[in-house]
């Protein structure tokens, strides 16, 4: 396989994640469903986030095991990726805490007219992130985005180690895996009622998906364990956030019922998705 048909196949794969998306067009719906939607996209983002941890930590205890036990490895080494873990994963949660802040504070522009005085009058500048539930999406696609790059690493690595078939598999595997994910991207707008344009949804969609055709190209180029585990980390950060911000908005809609079986949903789906990647046998 050459290097085009390596980066066009890794391109396919992120840009699966524009399936989901329209789903934040659809007209208004009720407040049950809307709650349903906001607890799928929570469970998806816990099985995301536990699926994470799991990439990034198992190459943690590898050096800590070569080091430990078998004398094959440096305390150095293991050291030098516990510290890239941490670093990563703080940066990733607390840069998204100040960056909400910095938005949500932005100044707001008052509109000319006799309306001006109504609150829905009041938008910050760059209308598209007037919401709460707009700015929750566009944060989403950021933590979704750093974790997509990892996969297209994952997938330029095999295929610059030769393992064309592994790559396939892990295209494929990536690619229905990202459907799902842009459906976690508008979810808090449908559950907030807001239907955003086409243009953001489009911004959202290269934010979240685009990553994993650049992931291709650099992975594609040369291998680095850290660089890649320094990426799981930010991306386990960022979504880590996002779970907390959603599950607080959760509560504040209600639904109960609607919230645990949303989660369950959500969480068997993404379960769903990676279970095919290890049917493959990858």
């Amino acid at each position: 396989m050459s290097d085009a048909q390596v980066l066009l196949l890794g391109g396919i794969a992120g840009a699966t994640i524009f399936i989901g998306l329209p789903v934040g067009r659809a007209p208004r719906l009720s407040s049950s469903t809307r709650a349903l939607l906001n607890a799928l996209a929570i469970g998806i983002l816990l099985f995301l986030l536990w699926d994470i941890l799991s990439q990034a930590i198992e190459p943690l205890e590898h050096a800590l095991t070569a080091a430990a036990v078998d004398n094959k490895g440096t305390w150095s080494h293991f050291l030098q990726l516990a510290a890239t873990f941490t670093v990563c994963l703080s940066a990733g949660l607390l840069s998204l805490v100040y960056y909400d802040r910095w938005l949500a504070g932005r100044p707001r522009a008052r509109r000319e007219g006799p309306g001006a005085a109504l609150a829905e009058d009041l938008r910050p500048a760059g209308s598209a992130l007037a919401h709460e539930a707009s700015r929750l999406a566009l944060l989403i696609a950021i933590g979704i985005g750093f974790h997509n790059f990892s996969e297209g690493l994952a997938i330029g690595q095999s295929a610059a180690k030769g393992e064309v078939s592994l790559a396939l598999l892990l295209i494929i595997g990536f690619g229905l895996h990202n459907a799902t994910e842009g459906f976690g991207i508008v979810a808090p707008m449908s559950a907030e009622a807001v239907r955003p344009s086409w243009t953001f949804l489009g911004a959202l969609g290269l934010i979240g998906g685009g990553p994993t055709f650049v992931g291709t190209i650099v992975g594609n180029s040369f291998v680095n364990n850290t660089m890649f585990i320094g990426f799981l980390a930010l991306a386990a950060g960022s979504i880590l956030y996002v779970i907390l911000q959603l599950v607080r908005m959760a509560f504040r809609m209600g639904h109960k019922e609607m919230l645990m079986w949303g989660v369950l949903l959500g969480f068997l789906a993404g379960l769903a998705t990676d279970l095919i990647l290890v049917a493959a046998g990858v």
